[in-house]
């Protein structure tokens, strides 16, 4: 993959909490080199508070994220992705759209923070250690040297990334 910039795509199911957190990330660690995009297959109406709270918190500009179908990614016109994450297994057990020009894909998969259940601490904390999960990868990915990586190379780069917590 012999190109200066590279478009990302991460996939979850309700793109209110995890990939819009992995979205964030990768456009402040990749800045120049990748932009961000993320989605769900069933968006929520918005993102999670407590998503933008911690993102805000790091010092984020959180003015334009917001929840929305992977639909949008996959019509003419739309950015042609160069990869695509899902980040929850739910999204990586679905059928997704296809990508135009058949972008590398791996799963990332991290546990649901929104869906933890406690005081407003543990829940926190949830999305704290799934932001310290995907800024991890994130680091691991924007330091590939992904013009020297063959394709199968890469690929498997990309899916020893998912497994690193």
């Amino acid at each position: 993959m012999a190109q200066d910039h590279f478009n990302v795509l991460f996939l979850c199911t309700g793109n209110s909490a995890r990939s819009i957190l992995a979205e964030a990330c990768l456009n402040r660690e990749g800045k120049g080199r990748f932009t961000a995009h993320s989605a769900g297959s069933h968006p929520k109406s918005e993102v999670h508070p407590l998503a933008i709270e911690l993102l805000k918190r790091a010092n984020y500009d959180t003015s334009g994220l917001r929840s929305k179908s992977w639909d949008e990614f996959a019509v003419a016109g739309a950015p042609k992705m160069d990869f695509v994450f899902t980040v929850c297994d739910s999204a990586a057990a679905e059928s997704c759209p296809v990508w135009p020009g058949q972008p590398m894909t791996a799963h990332w998969g991290v546990a649901d923070p929104a869906a933890v259940e406690g005081s407003a601490t543990e829940k926190a904390l949830a999305f704290a250690d799934a932001y310290r999960m995907l800024n991890n990868r994130i680091s691991i990915f924007v330091n590939l040297p992904i013009a020297s990586l063959d394709k199968l190379s890469l690929q498997q780069r990309l899916s020893d990334i998912g497994r690193q917590n």
